[in-house]
Parts: structure tokens; C-alpha cells; sequence
């Protein structure tokens, strides 16, 4: 479990989950925390709830890392255009959207990075 270090190390931490699972989940969170990170220099790292979390403006999304799937699950995601219609999960819900990659998924670039950007702009909106 990723504790040993301080809560004011959040990157730290992030690295230290994905060093938890040397298979294709722990490759699937890195892959996505780089394509996160990429899409705006000003998001910041931070750890809560025992789970990565990425900022700007308040919360983008949260990654977590569960036996089939590795969860992105974004805040304010059902307020969010979708048109490549990323998000798999909690799609009933009013706020949170979720995106769940299983073994093998392939996340479009583009499409992710343009959802990223659409949560710090509606995360700045209010």
C-alpha cells in the first residue's frame, strides 16, 4: 500500500501505486497520468481518499486501480461533452462520469486530452 510516504507528496505517492501493480494496470495508470499531465502544465497532483487525484481549478478526475479496470472517474464528467463517447461508467448519474479501461483498452489521445481540458474549463467556469 502506497503510505509510506507523507500526503505532501502526492506524486510520490502516485508513482508508488503505479509501482503496486507491475502489470497492465499499474502500465494503464502511467500511460494515463503522462496524457493527463501533457494536456495542461498547471494540473496538479494531489492524493485523496487513498487514490491519485489531478486539479486545476478544482478536481479533473481521480484514478483508481481495481481488479479488471483502472477507473478515471471525472467530477463535474456529466457536464462535460463526450462525443467520442469516452466515459463507460456511472452514466446515469447527475454529476461524476467514469471512464473504465480494461486489459487492452486503447484510450484515444485526443479525444482524452480534449475531455481534460473540458473539466479545467468547467471547473474554472465556477
Amino acid at each position: 500500500m502506497a503510505t509510506s510516504s507523507t500526503p505532501s507528496d502526492p506524486s510520490r505517492l502516485i508513482s508508488e501505486r503505479i509501482a503496486e501493480y507491475p502489470d497492465w494496470r499499474g502500465e494503464t495508470l502511467a500511460a494515463v497520468r503522462a496524457l493527463i499531465l501533457a494536456a495542461d502544465p498547471e494540473i496538479e497532483e494531489q492524493w485523496k481518499w487513498n487514490v491519485p487525484v489531478w486539479s486545476k481549478a478544482g478536481i479533473i478526475c481521480t484514478g483508481e486501480v481495481y481488479k479488471e479496470a483502472v477507473k478515471l472517474t471525472f467530477a463535474k464528467g456529466a457536464s462535460l461533452p463526450d462525443p467520442q463517447q469516452l466515459f463507460t461508467s456511472s452514466l446515469e448519474g447527475k454529476v461524476r462520469r467514469a471512464i473504465d479501461l480494461a486489459e487492452g483498452d486503447d484510450l484515444p489521445r485526443r479525444p482524452f486530452t480534449a475531455l481534460i481540458k473540458a473539466a479545467i474549463r468547467a471547473n474554472s467556469a465556477t
